[in-house]
């Protein structure tokens, strides 16, 4: 089995050997490829919803891989045992929706020595609250596929070096490497910013100007920090 060009990105950070649980599977693909591929010998693919776990489980059975992904219907890691797992994989979900996940199984969450994450919006929320919360980004990587950027982030347990909330919501891996998509992601979010500012421009309230103020100087500090790449 190939993959798109964004698992294929996920697969890329799962470490040889490793048990993994891939939280949200939908059709398996990436559990399959990992198994398929020798990457890992087992993989648990988990799902809340009934439509896309008999999906997957129709994809492992076609693939004869019954004994070697291991389907779990649930939510998050509610259906994950502690230590069961090394690296956990969420994608295709918010960066907030990840975080919510992720702090709702702390017992399980606190066994776990990699996060391959690959967040659809909020990837700066999400990489301020793994720094907060004792994970450092280990690496990052932008891919764009079908018109749109994506991004991977991998966290493991320690302290992250970078405190910069700006540096971290644009990703401090991504500027320290200059991956070859950065300027195009910077763009993105300075452009999701005058967005945002261009909304408000119009609006009367103390509340609606004081956001107008404080998203202007992120603004510029953002921009600061693109043209000193």
């Amino acid at each position: 089995m190939e993959l798109a060009e964004r698992l294929a990105a996920l697969a890329f950070h799962v470490p040889a050997g490793s048990m993994v649980a891939d939280i949200g599977t939908d059709h398996a693909y990436l559990p399959i490829y990992l198994v398929e591929k020798g990457i890992c010998t087992r993989v648990i693919a988990t799902d809340l919803n009934p439509g896309p776990f008999r999906s997957a489980g129709r994809k492992v059975e076609e693939r004869g891989l019954g004994d070697q992904v291991d389907l779990r219907l649930g939510y998050g890691l509610k259906v994950l045992q502690p230590g069961e797992v090394e690296v956990l994989v969420l994608a295709g979900m918010g960066g907030n929706t990840i975080r919510e996940i992720l702090a709702a199984s702390p017992e399980i969450l606190g066994t776990v020595k990699r996060l391959v994450l690959q967040p659809m919006a909020d990837p700066g929320d999400l990489r301020c609250w793994l720094a907060a919360g004792g994970w450092r980004i280990s690496d990052e990587q932008l891919l764009e596929e079908d018109g749109r950027i994506y991004v991977v982030v991998v966290a493991e347990p320690g302290r992250e070096k970078t405190g910069d909330p700006c540096l971290l919501e644009l990703g401090p891996r991504l500027l320290e490497k200059k991956d070859p998509l950065i300027d195009v992601y910077l763009q993105g979010i300075i452009d999701k910013y005058e967005r945002a500012l261009a909304g408000l421009a119009a609006a009367r309230s103390g509340a609606a100007r004081e956001r107008a103020g404080e998203l202007k100087a992120k603004l510029e500090r953002i921009k600061e920090v693109a043209e000193c790449r």
